[in-house]
């Protein structure tokens, strides 16, 4: 592997290997969850609120401890990390499936909320920790190392395959709970990453030096040999957060995890409550993952020779189209909004998610730097499912809370003039 002249660069198997690793992730992300929401609450006895509940303060204690997860991938490598995920995963993936037995086995002669609430919270916070925020992170920052002047064209191909995956995660979940029941479905599950953490083990690898290559291996062309070989800052992480840009990015990341979760959480609720059936709310994913996808395609492709902030730009209109849909879902344009909102927001996502952080900030200390604003965006994601369930208990609609976000995103496209590349 230490022949660069080789016509095989490993670099492809990571990008194969990196994508199947967030794919992995999503029993803890919350289409992998929201599915399970209304038989879950049920089984354990639960209202819709309390559940949420369980769901926002497992995902907020999640959040805490992402900082050290930057940490460790800094000093232990992907390989290393992402296996620990896996594996945290498989068991949390189990115990949920035995909440409920472990619930009734934990209650006393009088049966209580307390009990269940608490075992479906330490679910909760194992699924957010090592799925959405492990996992996930070290997958994508392992890929975003093996390459750099391709890093775009190369984050199109896996945000394309994420997307998908995603998409139709609802629909495939939700065939798994009617055929063989949630505790079956999470159980099978489990089995799948305990066999993701293996292959994690035997494919991953840290970093192209550790194999004696470098980023974009034999890909560069010889005139592109001084592009590759730029002068390029390492932040630390505390010389990140004092730029501005890093907070406006970071913020307008975290309101997509917030808005998409809450929505994502409740989707079948929110459509009930606009007239609309379960089977419309779980297809909607389907046409918003195709402008998803093609909206990845080609921004990330564009990334790599167009200023980010013009994505930024565009990513806050989506989010106020989005936030507006959601307002509105009652009338048929609201429906259009909300997927074409949803769609471009969502596919600018997957670009800024992944190429902004090496791009603005190195790769030295990327893991601390990412650390942080996944913590960011774990912890408001966190805050979507309660603060929606809460517009519907207090106001018996979903628009209200859709609306307000209209005033966070005019606040972050007035900051977003300025947040330049600090490179």
């Amino acid at each position: 592997m230490k022949n660069n002249k080789s016509t095989f660069f490993y670099g492809i198997v990571i990008v194969i290997m990196g994508t199947l690793g967030i794919w992995a992730s999503i029993p803890g992300q919350t289409m992998g969850v929201s599915t399970f929401t209304d038989p879950v609450k049920d089984a354990l006895g639960l209202t819709r609120n309390q559940f949420s509940w369980a769901y926002t303060i497992g995902t907020i204690l999640s959040s805490f401890l992402l900082g050290y997860a930057g940490k460790w991938f800094d000093k232990y490598g992907a390989r290393r990390v992402a296996f620990g995920a896996a594996m945290g995963l498989s068991v949390a993936l189990f115990l949920s499936s035995k909440s409920a037995v472990i619930s009734n086995s934990l209650q006393g002669s009088e049966a209580t909320w307390i009990v269940p609430f608490a075992v479906i919270l330490f679910c909760f916070f194992l699924l957010r920790f090592t799925g959405q925020g492990i996992l996930t992170m070290a997958s994508r920052n392992m890929i975003m190392l093996w390459f750099d002047q391709y890093r775009g064209r190369v984050n199109a191909i896996s945000a394309v395959a994420v997307s998908l995956g995603f998409s139709i995660s609802p629909l495939w979940i939700n065939m798994l709970i009617e055929h063989g029941g949630w505790q079956q479905a999470w159980s099978n599950m489990s089995i799948l990453l305990f066999i993701m953490a293996i292959l994690i083990a035997i494919f991953y690898r840290d970093s192209p030096e550790s194999m004696g290559l470098k980023p974009d291996g034999n890909w560069l062309k010889k005139n592109n040999t001084n592009a590759a070989n730029k002068l390029t800052v390492d932040f630390t992480k505390r010389e990140a957060l004092k730029t501005r840009a890093f907070w406006v990015y970071s913020l307008m990341l975290s309101f997509n995890g917030y808005f998409i979760t809450g929505l994502t959480f409740h989707i079948v609720s929110i459509f009930k409550s606009a007239g609309l059936t379960k089977v419309e709310a779980l297809s909607i994913f389907v046409p918003i993952s195709i402008l998803s996808v093609v909206t990845s395609i080609i921004f990330n492709a564009l990334s790599d020779v167009i200023k980010l902030k013009k994505l930024l730009f565009l990513m806050i209109i989506a989010g106020i189209v989005t936030s507006v849909g959601v307002g509105i879902l009652n009338t048929s344009l609201g429906y259009y909004m909300l997927v074409l909102g949803a769609g471009l927001m969502g596919g600018v996502f997957a670009v800024l998610t992944a190429v902004t952080w090496p791009r603005f900030y190195g790769r030295k200390h990327l893991g601390a730097i990412s650390g942080v604003y996944m913590q960011m965006i774990v912890f408001s994601s966190a805050l979507g499912p309660l603060l929606f369930s809460y517009s519907f208990k207090l106001f018996n609609t979903y628009s209200v809370i859709a609306l307000l976000g209209l005033v966070a995103l005019g606040v972050l496209l007035f900051a977003a003039r300025k947040a330049d590349n600090p490179q």
